[in-house]
């Protein structure tokens, strides 16, 4: 009988080998990941194929982007409508998909990044994602601002918030963002540690601190799923800090928590968990950084994996 990981209501067994990818193909890392309304599978990769396109069962659709994107992919996100929301820090843009992999639109100057720490878009954005009311498009800005960008649905600027800083509104690495049907903003701040909580306005509702290094997050069904950064450093630092995933309600109470306590490539293992997915069945998928945070380093550097699926036990 397999494994299962997770807590109470929230149990999952891994599946094996579940990405079935042309031999030619391969994925390098995974920092991000996001299910279509027919519940196809798409990975955001480092590779030489920046959106790869699988079905439930891992089977190959296709892929798309190539050409698009630089190496610093970064945040994938798929709306309400099936469009496809991708954040790239080292051309500073977000670009926008139709499931197909038409490019829709794309907003930022490409290669053209505001100066460093000044409020502007933008400078290595993060991810994007967009409000079912109204369709407009919320950016997390990023590595070189402590920002969130509000932009309408065709593009257009709209208005910002946040600056450096630990206190509330303020932000010092906006690494994610979500938005809820009730129009609440929801913001990854990574190395404050925390989520915090805004109106469609950008005012300042609430902030959850029961978290290490959060770099992820998904809303599905009443509950945001959360992908966790162990510490800065080698292998082997204080235990129970991170590689994890993590389930809270949206009164930040955590109902799930899994992922070894050392990192790993084996099941209930992590290493560095960037993008994170839930399918119509509950079904979990992981992208890790993998390569950036451990493969990289090694000697010679190697490719780990970097993408997980979890099927969910009723």
């Amino acid at each position: 009988m397999a494994d299962s990981y997770g807590e109470g209501n929230f149990l999952y067994t891994h599946v094996d080998d579940w990405a079935k990818l042309p031999a030619d193909m391969k994925f390098l890392e995974c920092p991000g990941v996001a299910v279509d309304s027919q519940d196809n599978v798409y990975v955001l990769t480092r590779g030489e194929h920046p959106i790869i396109v699988f079905d439930r069962d891992g089977n190959y659709i296709r892929s798309f982007g190539e050409g698009d994107f630089s190496n610093r992919t970064h945040g994938l996100y798929i709306a309400y409508d099936d469009s496809i929301l991708a954040a790239d820090d080292g051309i500073h843009t977000i670009q926008k998909f139709n499931r197909e992999g038409d490019k829709l639109m794309e907003i930022g100057e490409r290669n053209h990044p505001a100066p460093i720490w000044s409020g502007q878009p933008f400078n290595r954005p993060t991810s994007a994602a967009i409000m079912p009311s109204n369709g407009d498009v919320y950016i997390s800005d990023g590595y070189g601002n402590s920002r969130v960008h509000c932009y309408s649905g065709t593009g257009d600027y709209k208005f910002s918030w946040g600056e450096s800083g630990i206190d509330a509104g303020q932000f010092m690495r906006p690494h994610n963002i979500a938005v809820d049907s009730n129009d609440r903003v929801y913001v990854v701040d990574r190395e404050a540690h925390r989520i915090q909580i805004f109106d469609a306005r950008g005012n300042f509702i609430t902030m959850w601190n029961n978290i290490h290094r959060p770099d992820s997050m998904v809303l599905w069904q009443d509950h945001i799923y959360v992908g966790e950064l162990n510490g800065i450093g080698p292998p082997g630092g204080a235990p129970g800090l991170g590689h994890r995933v993590t389930v809270y309600d949206l009164n930040g109470n955590r109902v799930c928590m899994f992922g070894a306590q050392e990192e790993g490539e084996g099941s209930g293992e992590f290493i560095a968990p960037h993008g994170i997915a839930v399918d119509s069945k509950g079904d979990l998928y992981v992208g890790e950084v993998s390569y950036t945070i451990r493969g990289s380093h090694m000697d010679p550097p190697r490719e780990l994996r970097s993408l997980s699926k979890y099927a969910r036990q009723w």
